[in-house]
């Protein structure tokens, strides 16, 4: 662990820097690619009835919505959270933690949705099954992990953003970054086609 704001940040910026991605087949691609990947998975979802779907636990929920928010403002993507507080404690009381964002995913979700799975851990139960729920349906998945490098979550997606670290901070604030690039990207292409220079 760090002994200081600057070797904290520095190390965070080794971490995100470090980002490894892989897509389904489980083949290595380059953070640039892997990421503008991503963005077109999102942009996809732009002026049609499809929609994202975010999951997380604690901070990475925090996230989620985080997200969620940015996709609907800032590049006009259908997005939903599933963190509807009765909702979430009715489904954990009734049928377990484990279930309470499979549920919904099968109530929401439709083919060529795309779910966006986040977990420090990657092993968080009841994100694995969101994503699973997703793929049974036929939505694209994006996920984003750290900790351990053979967690289950990152072999599950399309598109799989994992950080090297056992450190929350480290990976919380790697994925949050990864983010904001992924959404900004977005939204300048998106307003490049509202200005005429279309998509690229």
């Amino acid at each position: 662990m760090s002994r200081g704001a600057v070797d904290y940040l520095e190390q965070v910026s080794r971490m995100m820097l470090a980002t490894q991605v892989t897509n389904r087949e489980g083949a290595a691609l380059g953070l640039d690619e892997g990421a503008e990947a991503a963005v077109q998975m999102i942009l996809s979802l732009a002026g049609s009835a499809r929609k994202a779907m975010l999951a997380g636990n604690g901070g990475s929920a925090a996230m989620a919505s985080h997200i969620q928010n940015d996709l609907c403002k800032a590049v006009g993507v259908r997005a939903l959270v599933f963190t509807e507080q009765p909702l979430l404690m009715a489904l954990a009381n009734d049928d377990g933690y484990e279930t309470i964002f499979e549920m919904p995913v099968r109530l929401w979700a439709q083919p060529g949705d795309l779910m966006i799975g986040l977990s420090s851990s990657g092993r968080s139960e009841n994100i694995l099954r969101a994503v699973r729920a997703s793929q049974e349906r036929q939505c694209g998945v994006i996920t984003l992990s750290g900790f351990s490098p053979d967690n289950p979550l990152r072999r599950l997606g399309d598109l799989n953003f994992y950080v090297d670290s056992d450190v929350y901070g480290y990976v919380e604030t790697a994925h949050a970054a990864l983010a904001h690039f992924m959404i900004d990207r977005a939204a300048s292409l998106v307003r490049e086609d509202a200005d005429g220079e279309g998509l690229k």
